[in-house]
């Protein structure tokens, strides 16, 4: 399902979401529970043919634990993210404070702006998004660095050559001090870490076994489930089948979603907004006075994306 960024998930019907999100699952075990529930009804089987409820609540139990570990396991991917995002931010400032007060004028701005496009490419990058089509890359970078982009195999590295080449460049024309330069390189020492836990996240995928057992299991519990319980509860097994296996069914989708935390969806990370935080705060620092709307890096979150 998808809503424009701009509208917050809350602002439609919760239920409706729920419903068109899982809306094949809600299906699978309303008929299954209706499947058990009448062979027993019209009496198409023997009634005291039943699966006993202890070993199901074990089952359940162990079902739990292993839909539970997949989406702790996600949450901690998803958290890791955001704890280098985190990073990204203040070393960015720290880098434009360093550069406003080691460098002249005319080349703080050329590091603090080629700064501002290393953002915005590794936000394209972790959601393979287009460099030469993104307006807030466009907006900071010059031709030269823009075809160094499209030819690099990796942007953000070429990007970090750049800014410490052209540091060494200040350092031999004598305009900034190897004090400072040797600061300003811990900073872009630091810069190429986050990016490559950020890659790491990205580039290593969460094994597919634990959500596809997940969702077996699910299903199975899910027949069983009315089995047990039909001799206990008759019809009202059907709402009660849907309610235990959605539990199973949610946790486990949350894992599902929270497995890449930089794509465009609504739990992931916002990238946007946050590489646009960076940009407004890093141009104020150079006395600029044409920033990022307030009010554009406010909406500036993922499109509430469902799949």
């Amino acid at each position: 399902m998808f809503l424009n960024s701009k509208d917050h998930p809350y602002q439609a019907s919760l239920w409706h979401i729920m419903w068109n999100w899982q809306r094949s699952a809600v299906q699978f075990f309303l008929l299954s529970a209706l499947i058990v529930a009448s062979i027993y009804h019209y009496e198409l089987i023997d009634p005291k043919v039943q699966f006993p409820s202890f070993p199901l609540a074990v089952i359940g139990g162990a079902l739990g634990i292993f839909v539970s570990f997949r989406t702790n396991s996600a949450y901690q991917r998803w958290w890791e993210g955001r704890k280098l995002w985190g990073r990204m931010i203040n070393t960015s400032r720290h880098l434009c404070t360093q550069a406003v007060a080691y460098l002249p004028a005319h080349a703080a701005q050329e590091i603090v702006h080629r700064h501002i496009t290393y953002v915005h490419v590794l936000r394209c990058g972790l959601r393979g998004e287009g460099l030469a089509q993104d307006a807030h890359i466009l907006r900071s970078v010059n031709q030269l660095e823009l075809d160094l982009l499209k030819s690099s195999t990796n942007p953000n590295h070429a990007l970090l050559n750049l800014q410490l080449k052209r540091l060494v460049e200040l350092r031999e024309q004598k305009e900034i001090s190897e004090f400072y330069l040797s600061d300003m390189d811990a900073s872009l020492r630091h810069l190429l870490d986050i990016q490559g836990g950020t890659e790491r996240i990205k580039k290593t995928p969460f094994p597919p076994a634990y959500g596809f057992l997940a969702e077996q299991l699910t299903k199975i519990y899910a027949c069983l489930l009315p089995i047990a319980l039909f001799h206990h509860l008759s019809w009202w097994v059907v709402p009660v089948n849907i309610l235990v296996c959605m539990c199973f069914q949610m946790v486990n989708e949350v894992g599902r979603v929270l497995e890449n935390p930089f794509e465009d969806i609504w739990p992931a990370l916002p990238l946007t907004a946050m590489s646009l935080t960076i940009e407004r705060n890093l141009r104020q620092a150079l006395n600029e006075t044409e920033l990022p709307d307030a009010e554009s890096v406010q909406h500036a979150g993922n499109s509430f994306v469902l799949m």
